[in-house]
C-alpha cells in the first residue's frame, strides 16, 4: 500500500506524532524549529506554536492542552497556544543535554528520555514523571547509559516496555508492570548492524546500510513498527522479535510512526529534512512531510497525561 503525504508542511525534524481521538486531529513537533504543529488530515489545515527552545515530544492532557518536554524541562498548557507552566525543571546541562522522546503510559505519567547531544557517552536517561491527582510531580530514573533515547512503547497488555538508544543500533525490552511502574528483565529486543565506516547517503559501491532505531508505535497485536533514521524503512516486529515486514518508505529518514483515523487503521509516520544532500532531498521530495498509508490492524490510541 503506497504512503502518501499529510500535508504541504515541511519540518527539519519531524517528531512525536499522535492521534487525538476528541480532535480528530494529527499532532506533532519540529523539533529544530522549535514548533508544536496540528493538523486536520481531511482538508489539510496545518496550525504551528512556536516554542521558547525545542520540543523533544508532546502528549495530550486529560483535563485538556498538552504536556511538552522542552529542552530543559516538562511543561504544562492548559490550551492551544496558550501560557506554558513549568511543571518539572531537570538539573541536567541543557547546553549539551535535552529530552527527546516520550509518552505516556495506561495510568497518565509521563515517560520521557534524554539525548546527549555530543553523543560521544552514554549519558541520557529515561525518566518517569507522575503528577496524578494534582500533586506536585514525582519524577524516577527508569533507565540510563544511553545516548539517545527512543523508540518508548509498550505492549497492549502492559506487560513489556520497550525503550531505544539511537546511535548504540540498539532496542532494549523489559517486563513492566504497569502498577509500580516497575521493569524487570532487561534484554536486548533488537540490534541492528552499525553504520559502515564512511558511509554516505546515496553514493555508489558502497556497504549496505539498514538505518537505525528511532521513534516507535506499537498496533492492537503486539507489533512493534520502528522507524529506522537513514535506512529509508520502518521495520514491523512481532512481539518474540521476528522481523515480519520492512516497509519502504520515500524518505531517507523517517523519524516515528503513530497510528490514527476514527478506526485507528491510518499509519502515520513523521520524517526528517534537517542537514540532508541536496541530491536527497531532489530524490525524495516529501523529507520532512508526514506521511500516512492505510494498515489492516489497528493500532492503540493513545494514552493522556493525568493531572
Amino acid at each position: 500500500m503506497p504512503w502518501t503525504p499529510v500535508f504541504a508542511q515541511r519540518c527539519a525534524l519531524g517528531e512525536s506524532p499522535f492521534w487525538h481521538p476528541c480532535e480528530q486531529r494529527l499532532y506533532w513537533v519540529d523539533t529544530p524549529g522549535c514548533m508544536v504543529l496540528r493538523g486536520d488530515p481531511h482538508s489539510g489545515a496545518v496550525e504551528s506554536w512556536g516554542m521558547p527552545s525545542e520540543p523533544g515530544c508532546i502528549a495530550p492532557a486529560r483535563n485538556g492542552g498538552l504536556v511538552i518536554a522542552l529542552r530543559d524541562g516538562i511543561y504544562r498548557a492548559w490550551t492551544w497556544a496558550g501560557a506554558l507552566t513549568q511543571l518539572v525543571r531537570f538539573g541536567h546541562d541543557s547546553t549539551t543535554m535535552r529530552f527527546n522522546d516520550g509518552k505516556c503510559d495506561a495510568l497518565g505519567r509521563l515517560w520521557v528520555g534524554t539525548l546527549y547531544e555530543p553523543r560521544d557517552a552514554p549519558k541520557a536517561n529515561l525518566y518517569c514523571i507522575d503528577a496524578r491527582g494534582g500533586a506536585a510531580p514525582r519524577v524516577e530514573v527508569k533507565a540510563q547509559h544511553a545516548t539517545t533515547a527512543n523508540g518508548l512503547a509498550w505492549s497492549p497488555d502492559n506487560r513489556t516496555i520497550y525503550w531505544a538508544d539511537t546511535p548504540a543500533h540498539v532496542i532494549h525490552a523489559w517486563d513492566f508492570e504497569l502498577e509500580s511502574s516497575a521493569m524487570r528483565h532487561h534484554r536486548t529486543f533488537q540490534e541492528f548492524a552499525p553504520k559502515p565506516a564512511g558511509w554516505q547517503p546515496g553514493a555508489t559501491g558502497q556497504p549496505a546500510y539498514g538505518g537505525r532505531p528511532d521513534g516507535a508505535a506499537v498496533d492492537a497485536e503486539g507489533h512493534y513498527y520502528c522507524a529506522m533514521f537513514e535506512g529509508q524503512r520502518l521495520c514491523k516486529f512481532a512481539p518474540d522479535g521476528r522481523l515480519l515486514d520492512a516497509i519502504a518508505v520515500p524518505a531517507r529518514c523517517p523519524t516515528m510512526p503513530c497510528f490514527g483515523g476514527a478506526d485507528l487503521r491510518t499509519l502515520y509516520l513523521t520524517t526528517a529534512s534537517q542537514r540532508r544532500p541536496e541530491a536527497e532531498l531532489e530524490e525524495f521530495p516529501w523529507s520532512g512531510q508526514v506521511l500516512a498509508m492505510r494498515v489492516e490492524v489497528p493500532g492503540l490510541p493513545v494514552h493522556f497525561f493525568e493531572d
